[in-house]
């Protein structure tokens, strides 16, 4: 009977380390993929000034040409603000600038024109009933745009970093209970021994 229960607490034993191990290696390969994706993309963020936006215009955009080409049809919202005591243009986030500089707002269904205009008019009608509202600017002095919402800002980082930070936590955990299990159970035996 005694030696049934020693080998069914060893097997406990390696089942738990494994799941630690396995816990801590998950954690590390997730440290490395957003070191290498969202970390350099937090760096890169130059929006970091944290300013007051005054609305001055909004101009819906239906098609455009950019630098020769026409951008596909849809429409998109154009927004002009004074912030950090000039004049700016407003972008949703980063990835917006970078879809289409011509746009400040891109509607995130592109499938229906309708249902696309009706998302960008509701936008409009937002921004003209709260023409001051927060956005976040550049230390550049020639830059002349703002964000509305930083994606890859402070809060983003913390919150891509927290599973992999809690699975590092509880991988390490189970590796030291089982760790001091075992110097526990080795203990106990050279005692029992000894008696």
């Amino acid at each position: 009977m005694g030696k049934k229960l020693v080998m069914a607490q060893k097997r406990g034993e390696t089942r738990a380390l494994c799941l630690g191990v396995a816990m801590v290696v998950g954690a590390v390969i997730t440290y490395y993929i957003l070191g290498t994706t969202v970390l350099p993309l937090y760096q890169k963020s130059v929006w970091t000034q944290e300013s007051t936006c005054h609305l001055i215009e909004t101009t819906i955009r239906d098609q455009e040409e950019l630098e020769g080409k026409r951008v596909p049809q849809y429409p998109c919202l154009w927004v002009n603000v004074s912030a950090v005591g000039r004049w700016a243009v407003l972008y949703h986030t980063e990835d917006t600038r970078d879809q289409n500089q011509q746009c400040s707002y891109i509607p995130s269904s592109l499938d229906s024109y309708q249902v696309a205009r009706a998302d960008v008019e509701e936008v409009r009608a937002r921004f003209h009933e709260h023409q001051d509202f927060f956005c976040f600017a550049t230390t550049r002095e020639n830059e002349s745009s703002v964000l509305y919402r930083r994606l890859y800002g402070p809060q983003s980082l913390l919150f891509s970093l927290f599973w992999p930070t809690f699975l590092l936590t509880g991988g390490l955990l189970i590796i030291v209970m089982v760790k001091i299990n075992q110097s526990l159970s080795i203990l106990a035996a050279q005692r029992t021994q000894g008696n």
